[in-house]
């Protein structure tokens, strides 16, 4: 289990990464990349844990 600090640590990480991504590409170009999707998945996840989601995800 990682410890909060470690995914906010991981979360900033990954929005220098997808920020620095986004910078050097073409505006067309990085709205279909599949990296700054898979930046874009993984920023979205580690939002949702840090937000302390409640209940059950399986239904």
């Amino acid at each position: 289990m990682r410890t909060e600090n470690q995914i906010k640590r991981k979360l900033n990480e990954l929005i220098v990464r997808r920020n620095t991504l986004k910078d050097s590409l073409p505006e067309v170009e990085a709205s279909s990349h599949p990296v700054l999707g898979q930046l874009e998945d993984q920023i979205m996840l580690l939002e949702w844990v840090l937000n302390e989601p409640t209940g059950s995800y399986h239904m």
